[in-house]
């Protein structure tokens, strides 16, 4: 049983139901709606599936969508699509129509304004690179540096230049009604620059009275790195955007980027995510590169929370296979994760406390009895993701009533949830807890399982007892 969690975007190679039901055969822990690019239409078609997925296989796989954010994008031009060549010039206008054919709109009136001279504007994922050579108030014109295809909705970046429009989009706000109204799970946030526009969503949220999706921020931008522990602060876990992070920044500094978001997660408890490119390679081929191997155990071994396909199971050839790949990544990888070191680097910044401090004993226990589960009973969660802060060699599993709790702990690093119907006489859950351990795993005679949380249920808010049991 694989501890960190799997994430895969859902588009046209995998919107088909019986897809769906293989890749969560095959591991899948989340399923991730872009915003981007989907309509709602998509949305309905894919949320009603997994429902009736989650309730034909009795799983729990939760639901995540990803904000489109204020971004610029190309949005009007001559035909269906212009060709830059090297050393061409063209123009920029704001959001208005366009009189030439060696010129393009933008949906952000405020370009001109904004950009330097000389500063650069890139297309998509450095597709297109632009140079300011000239601007006014509505029209930018640019020396093109590199050539290609320009087209409708390629995405406009400007690495050098803050852009100066608000966070939140009408199209965003829409879609977080659409999210609360869909009992969307994770909500992630993109472009963010600093821990207000998280505040802003956060705010957001609390107008519509829900508390139960959970925010998660992608670090997509260098002002979003020089604001990270903030950020990380009011955030209920981070996404390490890489694509978008490599067109803000040099991509020789984003390796050690996400180490360093990874590190400041799991130190602060909360769940960190790596995205973009893991087996880009299978979006056309059924068999993985060796440096996206490497990759994926790098962020394994470093004890992220989930990893998180992209291209590969939205318009890749081989989605099932490729996610089967990724599973069989992380199994190997496990392996060799220094558990001890994050054990010890986690209690190094472990707040005192009742709850964190049993939490460390209970992993030390498993770790040194060898259990074969972490068994929890839990009301909020709280529990299960302390545990998870001090990655135990083995699984946590989670028994809780509420398959909204059950959701919320599906990115945490060795948490699973488990539905139980008991909540009211300890002996009777724990008859109940050992009757679904056994179901859900591979258990055998004189294996030992630590049980722990807080009792009286609903009473006590902290976890105040722990039992070791043999089977």
């Amino acid at each position: 049983m694989n501890k960190t969690k799997i994430v895969a975007t859902i588009g046209p190679a995998s919107q088909d139901k019986e897809i769906l039901k293989q890749m969560i055969l095959a591991g899948l822990d989340v399923i991730r709606i872009n915003m981007s690019h989907a309509d709602y239409k998509f949305c309905d078609d894919v949320i009603s599936k997994l429902k009736e997925l989650n309730q034909e296989l009795n799983t729990n796989v939760a639901l995540m969508m990803d904000l489109n954010g204020p971004t610029v994008v190309v949005n009007r031009l001559k035909g269906k699509q212009l060709t830059l060549k090297t050393g061409d010039t063209i123009e920029i206008y704001g959001d208005r129509e366009v009189d030439g054919k060696h010129a393009f709109s933008v949906s952000y009136d405020g370009l001109g304004k904004d950009l330097k001279y000389n500063s650069h504007l890139v297309l998509d994922d450095h597709e297109i690179i632009l140079k300011v050579i000239d601007k006014s108030d509505d029209i930018v014109t640019c020396l093109v540096e590199k050539g290609g295809n320009l087209k409708l909705g390629m995405k406009v970046i400007s690495p050098d230049c803050k852009l100066r429009f608000p966070f939140l989009t009408e199209k965003d706000k829409k879609d977080i009604l659409y999210a609360h109204e869909h009992d969307v799970d994770f909500l992630a946030l993109s472009f963010v620059m600093n821990s207000e526009n998280v505040l802003e969503v956060n705010d957001l949220l609390i107008q519509m009275n829900d508390n139960r999706m959970s925010i998660l921020t992608k670090i997509e931008t260098e002002e979003a790195v020089d604001e990270i522990d903030e950020i990380i602060r009011v955030s209920d876990g981070i996404i390490i955007a890489r694509g978008d992070l490599g067109i803000s920044l040099p991509v020789e500094r984003i390796p050690g980027i996400q180490k360093m978001i990874i590190h400041k997660c799991h130190n602060e408890g909360k769940v960190s995510l790596v995205a973009t490119e893991f087996l880009a390679s299978m979006e056309s081929s059924s068999h993985p590169t060796r440096a996206e191997v490497s990759d994926i155990a790098n962020a394994v071994l470093d004890g992220v929370d989930s990893v998180i396909l992209c291209g590969e199971t939205t318009i890749g050839k081989y989605p099932i296979e490729a996610l089967t790949m990724m599973e069989k990544i992380i199994e190997t990888s496990e392996e060799d994760v220094p558990y001890f070191e994050l054990l010890d680097n986690a209690m190094r910044t472990e707040e005192d406390g009742i709850t964190g401090t049993l939490a460390y004993s209970v992993v030390t226990c498993a770790n040194r009895l060898r259990c074969v589960a972490i068994v929890t009973p839990t009301v909020t969660g709280y529990t299960a993701r302390r545990i998870s802060r001090f990655r135990p060699i083995c699984p946590i599993v989670a028994l809780c009533e509420d398959e909204s709790v059950i959701k919320q702990l599906s990115l945490y690093f060795g948490v699973y949830g488990v539905k139980i119907s008991e909540f009211t006489s300890f002996d009777k859950m724990m008859k109940e807890a050992m009757k679904e351990l056994k179901q859900f795993m591979d258990t055998k005679e004189h294996d030992k399982v630590i049980i722990t949380g807080g009792y009286p249920f609903r009473k006590v808010k902290h976890t105040n007892f722990m039992r070791i049991e043999e089977l």
